[in-house]
């Protein structure tokens, strides 16, 4: 079973796609130096976890099409 995603993380995660789908790809480490430019956020833990949820939704989306 998965971890369960909390409000926070899905509304920031949210946010950031509307802003930059486009920017986000596969690799997440890329993904976390790319959240560190768009939003503050303190907690490194709470940044890892947005970034692995970006991740999975992106690349849900690409083997969708």
């Amino acid at each position: 079973m998965g971890r369960i995603k909390t409000k926070i993380v899905k509304r920031v995660t949210q946010q950031l796609i509307d802003e930059h789908k486009d920017t986000f790809s596969e690799d997440f480490v890329k993904n976390k130096e790319l959240i560190k430019e768009f939003v503050d956020i303190n907690s490194r833990k709470l940044s890892n976890i947005v970034a692995g949820y970006i991740t999975k939704l992106v690349k849900l989306e690409k083997n969708q099409k």
